[in-house]
């Protein structure tokens, strides 16, 4: 029974409409991370980092799974073994293609936290500076995003994953951030088959075994079919 596990970023979801931290034009491009992406920023201004999870939220709210969430929601139906996906991405959008079992290793854009007790609920569409937390009455609630500076969720798991994996993916990652740019060594070393899928070669492409480049909608199919012809 072969295990497989995936790792997804932001590529695969940007043929849905869901920009990346790279796109000239989109929410990324009009702040600055260290504004809207870490718990300093949430300190200077719970306001205008409300506002900036509220306009993604939304976004993703509109957004439709594209052809490579529908095909890993596919592999994992019709594997024989195990497909684990860990996706760096806080859409729903795997979730929405039919995939089960997917670690949010940053968080959800339907989660909310409180940063006083650390009680978690479903995020509403718009929330606020002012929102009270369920549990402890606290005005501290916070969207339930992993930022910059904090450690990524489910960090035991995945590393215990990519030991166990016979076959290791990484879909739409530029992969500059660690830990997640560690996986593809890590999973190589365990004796993994590794593989990047991407539009372009990643900076660690030298750590894949191998590597198709192109549109995760073209590309993903593709390797899905393969995968499941074997």
């Amino acid at each position: 029974m072969e295990k497989i596990v995936i790792l997804t970023g932001a590529g695969i979801s940007a043929e849905s409409g869901l920009g990346t931290f790279r796109d000239e034009g989109g929410l990324w491009a009009q702040h600055r991370i260290e504004d809207v992406a870490t718990p300093e920023g949430f300190v200077r201004d719970p306001q205008l980092v409300h506002d900036f999870y509220n306009a993604r939220r939304a976004q993703a709210a509109e957004a439709k799974p594209n052809p490579a969430h529908e095909a890993l929601a596919r592999l994992q139906r019709e594997a024989k073994g195990e497909v684990v996906i860990v996706t760096q991405n806080v859409d729903g959008l795997h979730e929405a293609a039919g995939a089960t079992r997917v670690l949010h290793m940053h968080g959800a854009l339907d989660g909310a936290l409180c940063a006083a007790c650390d009680h978690r609920w479903g995020a509403p569409l718009t929330m606020a500076p002012d929102d009270l937390c369920p549990a402890c009455q606290k005005a501290t609630t916070r969207p339930d995003i992993v930022w910059f500076g904090e450690m990524p969720y489910y960090m035991d798991g995945i590393w215990q994953h990519l030991e166990e994996a016979d076959v290791f993916a990484a879909i739409g990652t530029s992969r500059q951030v660690y830990p997640a740019a560690a996986f593809g060594q890590h999973a190589g070393r365990a004796g993994a088959h590794t593989v990047e899928l991407n539009l372009e070669p990643s900076a660690n492409t030298r750590d894949f075994a191998e590597a198709r480049h192109g549109p995760a909608s073209a590309v993903v199919p593709l390797w899905v079919e393969d995968v499941l012809s074997l």
